[in-house]
């Protein structure tokens, strides 16, 4: 799938920008082969510039799976705000995403996945699409052979109950009281990861409300029994934690009976109290679609009409995340990235050889500068006395700044001389200092909060939809370490605790786990710079090991992949078919490593030219974005770009080099 292009030009002139590069002169054994990453950096320096805004910053499409855009057209169904040509559209990309077999799966290449089956299968049937057609009942007859509605995740059961098609009593219940745990007792709110919770608070209402909209049709065709929809299951043993949790679901639905009115009432208000607060000032929840849509449902239960300026301002906010397509078919985006995409735009340019003062990267540093966040947020419960700074993921998420930009954007503005240099250094220690505070007890850094490790979310039947906690993963975790390098903070008690924690988590094949990235080849394409950065030199044995291993998976054609398998099976580790960004990530780590010269990154620089598109870009359908290990990937269209250009930049101009460190 090709990306398409999110923001307009004129701010910067492409040819301009690609005569202003200095090209520092290289002696090569192999002049020729240099000369083609030259070429395919320029070209690339030039198509990236094209995709800028004018107000500077970058976005590519978030695209992930069709459950996005089924759940729009359920949530459009349950208020009766749909329109005709909205479910033409979102029916339009929902069929063409379909499978040879009937199914629709959750990243490119994958298997069939039977909730987000089900899913597109009602969307379908919301849009007219008829049970006897063709492709309708090749997805029937599949859901009926993997269990039918009863084996689908919580999630797709709780929209199905929305509308009478599953009993509110056969799901898991989910008390509203859960707010009102103080944050010493096990599974209050803030154990629960900051996208976890802010969709389990509204579900906690829509979980006590129970509401039953008309349903418009049957779907006895997806149950292997209709008489039975829910075939009785024995209950796990309850010496096991899978038994406990069970049968403490089980006194949440006999307390549900018997909770004090006033209490409920109290935690009712609580929750669209905790709901309302957090808004963003765009009218979304997060920046995310998912806790956007049940916060709109939860309001709307509780009394919040349609022309409520909350309500008013959180339908418009997810119009914002449809992606119109030349065919006319709508996509949903579940988030935005930009400043994720701003600052990885800014590092490859600058990598790549544009100058520091140049007016893209300028204003670029501008924008990011204008996106920092000054108050607090969730974060604060676990550090009260962390002062704010750093920077969120998307346009508009005060409330969930995260590690990961912050070192992201940080190692981007000291990548440009912006004119107003006290205003760049004060933003820049600000989150220094907050990145410093986030980190967890064992030394590492999550992504949004600290500590946030418990394993108790995890077991509740009702969280089955993927990971619902931030633990420190060795991706954010490098970041950080490879910023506060560059900040001159390499020997700082934290960032050398950082380390520790990094050679231990380096898995015996010298490869690391890609958390946020798939996954390996992403763990390791982070870890490496990182530690090389941080002073450890490339004859290390932690960075050999990396290395072997980067070789042994090295394809045939020259380029890495790896395929989201690996997340539930190791054997798939590094295995799969060479993608632009990949390939990049793989690359990053053997430069860092000092291995320029290598075969294997010789050959990894020419897959990257062979495989470059005329235009200076590179198509990458193959989804190597991770949101939960497994159960939610992402295809981030703008990695395809930024990743290969920052490889072939550093592989012409060398690692980056950095003013004097500061103290």
């Amino acid at each position: 799938m090709t990306a398409t292009t999110d923001g307009s030009t004129g701010a910067v002139d492409p040819g301009a920008a690609a005569a202003s590069m200095t090209i520092t002169a290289v002696t090569d054994p192999v002049p020729d082969a240099r000369e083609e990453a030259r070429g395919a950096m320029g070209r690339a320096v030039e198509h990236l510039l094209s995709l800028q805004d004018v107000q500077g910053w970058w976005k590519g499409d978030l695209e992930t799976n069709v459950t996005m855009d089924a759940e729009d057209l359920l949530l459009r169904q349950f208020l009766g705000i749909q329109d005709e040509e909205t479910v033409r559209a979102a029916a339009l990309f929902v069929r063409g995403e379909q499978r040879a077999d009937g199914t629709w799966a959750t990243f490119h290449g994958g298997p069939g996945d039977l909730s987000a089956t089900v899913e597109a299968y009602v969307a379908l049937r919301l849009a007219g699409d008829l049970p006897e057609d063709p492709h309708m009942r090749r997805a029937a007859a599949w859901v009926r052979a993997r269990g039918g509605i009863a084996a689908t995740r919580v999630f797709t059961r709780i929209w199905l109950a929305l509308f009478g098609w599953w009993k509110w009593d056969d799901l898991p219940e989910l008390p509203p009281e859960l707010l009102f745990l103080p944050k010493w007792v096990p599974l209050n709110i803030y154990d629960f990861g900051c996208w976890a919770r802010q969709t389990i608070v509204p579900l906690t209402v829509v979980s006590a409300k129970r509401p039953v909209r008309p349903a418009p049709f049957a779907l006895d065709e997806l149950h292997t029994d209709p008489r039975r929809p829910r075939p009785p299951a024995p209950l796990a043993p309850p010496t096991g934690w899978d038994g406990i949790f069970q049968r403490l679901d089980k006194a949440l639905h006999a307390y549900r009976r018997f909770a004090p009115p006033a209490l409920r009432r109290a935690a009712m208000r609580a929750a669209a109290r905790w709901i309302v607060e957090r808004q963003e000032n765009d009218g979304c929840w997060g920046g995310i679609q998912p806790p956007a849509v049940y916060s709109l449902i939860a309001l709307h239960l509780l009394g919040y009409d349609l022309q409520h300026p909350v309500m008013r301002a959180g339908l418009e906010s997810l119009d914002r995340f449809a992606v119109r397509r030349e065919d006319g078919a709508r996509m949903i985006e579940a988030c935005q990235s930009p400043v994720w995409d701003t600052c990885l735009a800014t590092i490859a340019l600058a990598d790549a050889g544009l100058p520091a003062d140049h007016p893209a990267l300028v204003k670029a540093a501008d924008w990011m500068l204008a996106e920092e966040v000054v108050r607090p947020g969730d974060w604060a419960v676990r550090r009260p006395d962390l002062p704010p700074g750093g920077w969120a993921f998307e346009f508009h998420n005060d409330n969930y700044p995260d590690i990961d930009d912050t070192a992201e954007v940080i190692l981007a503005l000291r990548r440009v001389a912006h004119p107003d240099r006290e205003r760049t250094e004060g933003a820049i220690a600000r989150g220094v200092r907050w990145n410093l505070g986030m980190q967890s007890k064992n030394g590492a850094w999550g992504a949004f909060d600290a500590d946030n490790t418990s394993s108790f979310p995890n077991r509740l039947p009702f969280c089955d939809f993927g990971e619902v906690i931030d633990p420190p993963s060795a991706d954010v975790t490098a970041h950080v370490v490879e910023m506060l390098a560059v900040e001159g903070k390499a020997h700082h008690p934290r960032t050398r605790r950082g380390i520790t924690w990094l050679l231990a988590e380096q898995e015996e094949c010298g490869a690391w786990f890609g958390r946020w990235g798939v996954n390996y080849v992403y763990g390791t394409g982070s870890a490496v710079p990182a530690l090389t950065a941080a002073g450890l030199p490339g004859t290390h044995p932690a960075i050999r090991r990396a290395v072997a291993w980067l070789e042994s998976v090295q394809n045939d054609d020259g380029g890495w992949g790896e395929d989201l398998r690996s997340y539930k099976d190791k054997s798939w580790a590094g295995r799969g078919a060479s993608t632009p960004s990949q390939t990049a990530w793989a690359l990053l780590a053997l430069i860092a490593a000092g291995e320029s010269d290598s075969k294997a990154t010789e050959r990894g620089i020419a897959w990257l030219v062979e495989t470059q598109l005329p235009d200076g870009s590179w198509d990458e359908p193959y989804f190597t974005g991770t949101g939960f290990p497994w159960d939610f990937s992402i295809n981030y269209h703008l990695y395809r770009q930024v990743f290969p250009l920052t490889a072939l930049g550093r592989y012409i101009h060398g690692e980056p080099v950095f003013p004097a460190a500061r103290p």
